[in-house]
């Protein structure tokens, strides 16, 4: 009877090895695929889906508000609805200014004093007036505040809070999410000086004309929204006299919160 002599297979370490590998290479790119996968549904999610869901919302804010103001006619404005004896002038947002040698209706400065609270209380509460940007064709609701969750990532447009009211003297400062959540200042790079700039409110509206653009400055430059507008980075940029303004920032460069775009504009006389 012969001896068996035992054979030795080559390579079958090496090949379970590479077996071993293999497994290792794969399931490695079934996780970067799915995280690839969750990362673009991420990016829909952010980039189209809260844009749609903004945007249907601020549009029918702005319906809304127009639908509460029912038959009054913002372009009409508020000095055919002054009082005798009283000259409402230019910018004052309906305020009472005594004429020369007049005594203001004492009924009328209650009533004014009355509009002037419930306006506060609307702009605690919620969107209380509406941007209309017509080079872009842009009508957004403005609510008071720069808060994300509650006024920005809704689509709306914000006012930064101690800064001045529409038509008044002083800078009626906001800001606008330029891309996502309905990204109403996405083209604000876009206006020229002479562009309007309308902001509507119950039975009056105010129209700015664009002057100035600061297409980038740091998000800490606090004088772009002073009451005369004026950069503390860039200080050749702004204004030097007291006056009614309005001011839109916004984040620049697209899809970056570097740095801020500026656009300014001044009350158009009536």
């Amino acid at each position: 009877m012969r001896d068996r002599v035992p054979v030795v297979v080559q390579g079958g370490g090496r090949r379970g090895r590479r077996a071993r590998l293999a497994g290792v290479l794969w399931a490695s790119a079934e996780l970067i695929v799915t995280m690839g996968v969750a990362v673009l549904l991420l990016v829909v999610h952010q980039v189209w889906w809260t844009n749609r869901q903004a945007v249907a919302a601020a549009h029918e804010q702005v319906r809304a508000l127009e639908r509460a103001w029912g038959g009054a006619d913002p372009a009409a404005g508020s000095p055919s609805e002054a009082p005798a004896g009283v000259d409402p002038g230019p910018g004052s947002g309906g305020a009472e200014v005594p004429v020369a040698g007049r005594v203001p209706d004492p009924a009328a400065t209650r009533a004014a004093g009355s509009a002037e609270r419930e306006g506060r209380e609307g702009r605690e509460s919620g969107a209380y007036a509406v941007l209309r940007i017509p080079r872009l064709g842009l009508v957004v609701p403005v609510a008071q505040g720069v808060d994300k969750r509650t006024v920005l990532d809704k689509g709306y447009a914000g006012q930064y809070p101690g800064t001045a009211g529409p038509g008044a003297q002083g800078n009626f400062a906001l800001a606008g999410h330029r891309n996502t959540h309905g990204e109403p200042f996405r083209y604000i790079n876009r206006l020229r000086a002479g562009d309007e700039l309308i902001v509507d409110m119950r039975g009056r509206r105010f129209t700015y004309v664009v002057g100035k653009i600061l297409s980038q400055t740091t998000e800490r430059d606090t004088g772009v929204i002073a009451p005369v507008p004026r950069s503390v980075v860039k200080p050749d940029q702004g204004y030097g006299e007291p006056g009614a303004y309005i001011t839109l920032t916004t984040c620049t460069p697209e899809y970056s919160s570097k740095y801020r775009l500026v656009v300014w504009g001044t009350l158009k006389a009536s």
